[in-house]
C-alpha cells in the first residue's frame, strides 16, 4: 500500500463523500475510487458502505482508520523532523488557548515560536477547557493550554504552573458573606462556566467536599465574564486568586474566608505524537519559558 492511498482513505472519511474528497485532493473521482479499491483489495476488507447519503465506514473501516491515522501522523512527523534537521521547521500548529492570555503567557510563547520557526504557521483557537481536551484527543488541535485533571489516557502534557482559586463575591455582599457558613453560601446565586469546563468541575468539587450545592446558578462561558458579573453584584464565583486580589484592592470584590482550591495549568498534546518534531519544538519553548526540567516533565 502507498501513503497516498491512506491519505485518500482519510479524506473520504473526513468529507463523507467520494466526490468531495476527490475535489479536496485535486483528483478525479474515478482516480480516487481506484485508489480506494486498490487499498481494500490489499487489506482484504471493505472499508465503506456506499449509501445515498455518502460513504459510511464499516466496522473494519473504523479499525483501519485508527492505524491509518497513526501511519499518516508518523509520516508527517518524519517530514517535520527532516525539516528541523535542516533548520527549517515547516508546517502548521493549531493551538488551543484559554480566556486569560497574560496568565498563560500566550504573547511570549507565540513570539518565541514565530522568531525561532518563521516557516511554522501558528493558529490560535480560543476554547473552553473541556472542549480543548477533546479537540486534542481527536487531533483537531495539535496542542492546547489546559487546566484541571487530564482524564484521558491518550492525552498527556507538560505542567506549567499552579492556579489558586478563591470564593469571591460582590464587595457590597461583604457583611452577609462574612457571617455565612457553607449552607448560606450555597443558597446565594453562583456564577459558573458550562459543565464541560474545568472551572465548573472546580466549583463542584469544592462544594461537594462540604456537602452542599448551589441553589441558583448563572452560566457564563469565560472567566473574565464571570469576574465582571461578580463585580456587578450578580452572584459569587470561584475566581483566580491573582485576579481576585486585584479586585479586592480596587474595592469591587470580597473574598470569603481563606477558602481556596488549587489546580494545574498544562500544555497538552496527544500521547502518540510526543515525538512529533513540531510538538517537540513547541514543548521546548514552554519548558524554557517556565524553567521546567525536561527530565522532570
Amino acid at each position: 500500500m502507498e501513503l497516498y492511498q491512506l491519505r485518500g482513505f482519510a479524506a473520504i472519511v473526513e468529507s463523507g463523500h467520494l466526490t468531495r474528497a476527490a475535489e479536496r485532493l485535486h483528483l478525479s473521482q474515478p482516480a480516487l475510487s481506484a485508489q480506494l479499491k486498490a487499498l481494500e483489495e490489499e487489506l482484504g476488507v471493505r472499508l465503506f458502505d456506499r449509501t445515498p447519503g455518502g460513504m459510511v465506514l464499516t466496522a473494519a473501516g473504523k479499525r483501519v482508520l485508527k492505524s491509518a491515522n497513526r501511519v499518516l501522523n508518523a509520516a508527517k512527523a518524519l517530514k517535520a523532523e527532516a525539516r528541523l534537521l535542516r533548520g527549517d521547521l515547516v508546517g502548521r500548529a493549531r493551538i488551543g488557548t484559554l480566556s486569560d492570555p497574560a496568565a498563560i503567557r500566550l504573547g511570549e510563547f507565540t513570539a518565541l515560536a514565530v522568531e525561532r520557526h518563521p516557516s511554522l504557521q501558528i493558529e490560535l483557537h480560543q476554547e473552553v477547557t473541556g472542549v480543548a481536551l477533546e479537540s486534542v484527543a481527536r487531533g483537531d488541535l495539535d496542542a492546547s493550554f489546559f487546566y484541571g485533571d487530564i482524564d484521558r489516557p491518550d492525552v498527556t502534557g507538560v505542567p506549567l504552573r499552579e492556579f489558586v482559586y478563591r470564593v469571591a463575591g460582590p464587595a457590597e455582599w461583604a457583611t452577609k458573606m462574612s457571617l455565612a457558613g457553607w449552607n448560606e453560601i450555597a443558597e446565594m446565586p453562583w456564577i459558573v462556566t458550562p459543565p464541560i469546563s474545568s472551572h465548573h468541575r472546580l466549583v463542584q468539587r469544592l462544594l461537594q467536599q462540604h456537602g452542599v450545592e448551589p441553589t441558583t446558578t448563572v452560566e457564563a462561558d469565560q472567566e473574565t465574564v464571570i469576574s465582571s458579573l461578580v463585580e456587578s453584584g450578580l452572584g459569587i464565583a470561584m475566581m483566580r486568586e491573582d485576579v481576585a486580589l486585584q479586585k479586592v484592592a480596587a474595592g469591587t470584590v470580597y473574598l470569603w474566608k481563606d477558602v481556596n482550591i488549587r489546580t494545574t495549568l498544562w500544555f497538552i498534546h496527544q500521547r502518540a505524537r510526543q515525538d512529533d518534531a513540531i510538538l517537540r519544538a513547541l514543548l521546548d519553548i514552554q519548558r524554557e519559558m517556565w524553567l521546567i526540567d525536561s527530565d522532570a516533565s
